[in-house]
């Protein structure tokens, strides 16, 4: 009834036929005794040339953005447009027909909403999203989901959906609440991650679950991070070791980013570093490999320094060779690391002459000079730089340092994906406010050394069976080997802080599940979303995602958060308290 083709596949062996498209009045330039236009739809342009009197002045008042039909004959053009695939053709109308017009003004200009501000696309996303440029990354996204379930289809994996509403459990970031209103005062939760369920499939005799599955969290927005809800790639596998998930997912990762990527991918299986390591050398455990930099640590060499802003402090240093930057090279990271809460850097350089000048070479002795020398293989012409704190700042602050460095002296690797793993994570940490031990990580992992490590060791040295992905310096997914014994359970949540009945109460299902049988079991969860957001090339990872929230966790588009009537509220037994006014 509307079209017979579509708008991007009409080729020069079509001419002379008789066809009818449709869709959105793209661009127009009106010459006076001609009309050329364009009409796009999700496939494509075509050019539509218009000449006869009464069509064009039918024609001069249909807005652009409006939805019409053309019925006309496929004609060679004069004027090829190499840069289209239609650009062969146009069409000689016959009949233009107004399917549904456009009678408001745009709010930008489609071909170039992504100039505008963000608050305006994404409360006008249905128009952004006709963008081309916006279109294909939404391909790309549907393109990559299929491939990713093939993939785990092929290797044996089930797909099976896990509810939405749950239960409230502690496992590290907000919940967001849905009040019920069957049961008055109660809550359900939407669910941070399939982790219960996943384990509990396991726990069923499911041999391996995997679902692309939505997750909500009420956390902050960040470039890599969406507010409110992601996708994730959900597996699990029972009877399997990390080596299991680690083959798994290598083979998967490596075949879909070649897929839809012309970059190189450095290393298939991924090089593994442990998370001291990582913070060591990299300052970070998301380090971006392809950043040659190496952070050193060079407080030994500053056993008897008279800096005394080095003096009782851990001292991270990083290495420039072929250094030819002026001195506000310094200058610039220097700011850059107090506006990252940092003391500074300290630096000092070594010229064509082979001597150390400015910064703090006056104090450095000659001992110093000599072991700095020697760490980084100091030739003319080179430079380091020093970062002095406490040291799990000191590390942070040099991992910053290193990517800041990195970017702005063009050393970042280009055109190459380089994976890694992270491997042995603490299984608890410090709580930076309170003082006190908490998980570091996945609550429901597996201690390496399983109980007799929980009740012999400190907790702050035990390492669990915990990893993360990283490409390109951005997380990808977190996984772990599962505690799948409820015994080790109720003693790693003791440690945390969490007595056994909450243990019980929090976690039943799991908790019970675990005292019929439970098969030894790990999993992984990478992020869809930014693995698209990658392969697109994009920095945003709303750009990849359909009707994104903005940064404030708003739904520009839908009004979301918004209030609900009083008759809403009364159902649910809630009582929401004004803000008294200031």
């Amino acid at each position: 009834m509307y079209r017979t083709n579509t708008c991007g596949e009409l080729r020069v062996s079509d001419e002379n036929k008789t066809v009818k498209l449709a869709g959105w009045l793209d661009t127009v330039r009106d010459l006076g005794a001609v009309i050329f236009f364009t009409l796009r739809d999700f496939y494509g342009v075509t050019q539509v040339v218009v000449s006869e009197e009464e069509m064009k002045a039918s024609l001069r008042k249909i807005s652009r953005e409006s939805t019409i039909s053309v019925t006309g004959k496929v004609v060679k053009r004069s004027d090829p447009n190499p840069n289209l695939p239609t650009g062969e053709i146009e069409i000689i109308p016959e009949e233009i027909e107004v399917l549904g017009r456009c009678t408001e003004l745009l709010p930008f200009e489609i071909n170039n909403s992504l100039e505008s501000r963000e608050d305006i696309r994404l409360k006008y996303r249905f128009l952004d999203l006709r963008n081309p440029v916006n279109k294909d990354k939404l391909i790309l996204r549907s393109k990559v989901i299929r491939f990713l379930r093939n993939a785990m289809c092929e290797k044996g994996f089930f797909e099976i959906q896990t509810p939405i509403l749950t239960s409230s459990s502690p496992e590290g970031a907000r919940d967001y609440l849905v009040p019920s209103r069957v049961h008055p005062g109660k809550f359900y939760a939407l669910p941070q991650a399939p982790q219960q369920f996943k384990q509990l499939l396991m726990v069923s005799g499911i041999d391996r679950y995997f679902q692309i599955a939505p997750c909500f969290r009420d956390e902050d927005a960040r470039a890599d991070r969406s507010p409110g809800e992601f996708y994730q790639l959900d597996m699990e596998m029972a009877f399997a070791t990390q080596e299991d998930v680690f083959a798994v997912m290598e083979d998967v990762l490596s075949k879909t980013f070649r897929e839809f990527s012309n970059f190189e991918i450095a290393q298939v299986p991924f090089p593994r570093i442990k998370y001291v390591d990582a913070m060591e050398k990299y300052g970070s455990d998301k380090p971006d490999l392809r950043n040659p930099l190496i952070i050193h640590d060079v407080t030994s060499i500053f056993a008897k320094t008279e800096i005394g802003f080095f003096k009782d402090k851990v001292i991270k240093a990083i290495g420039l060779n072929d250094f030819h930057q002026p001195r506000s090279f310094f200058d610039n990271l220097n700011t850059f690391i107090t506006q990252n809460e940092g003391k500074g850097v300290s630096w000092t350089k070594i010229g064509e002459d082979g001597e150390f000048s400015g910064g703090i070479t006056k104090y450095l002795s000659d001992e110093e000079k000599a072991a700095l020398i020697a760490e980084f293989d100091l030739k003319a012409n080179s430079a380091v730089l020093f970062i002095a704190d406490e040291k799990g700042k000191a590390q942070k602050l040099a991992g910053l340092l290193r990517n800041e460095a990195g970017s702005k002296l063009d050393l970042i690797e280009k055109n190459v994906y380089k994976f890694c793993w992270i491997v042995d994570f603490p299984m608890f940490e410090l709580d930076e406010e309170t003082g006190e031990i908490c998980f570091s990580h996945n609550p429901f992992s597996m201690p390496q050394g399983g109980m007799e490590a929980l009740k012999t060791m400190n907790p702050l040295d035990i390492v669990a069976y915990q990893y993360d992905i990283v490409c390109n310096g951005i997380e990808l997914s977190s996984g772990a080997v599962r505690n799948h014994d409820s015994e080790i359970m109720v003693k790693a949540f003791e440690i945390a802080g969490y007595p056994p009945e909450v243990v019980e109460t929090k976690f039943p299902a799991l908790f019970n599940a675990f005292k019929y049988g439970a098969p030894p079991h790990a999993g992984i969860a990478p992020g869809v979303d930014r693995m698209v957001m990658m392969l697109a090339n994009e920095p945003n990872i709303r750009e990849v995602i359909a009707f994104p929230m903005n940064k404030n966790a708003q739904d520009l588009l839908m009004g979301a958060p918004g209030e609900v009537t009083q008759k809403q509220l009364d159902e649910l037994r809630i009582c929401v308290k004004k803000e008294e006014k200031k």
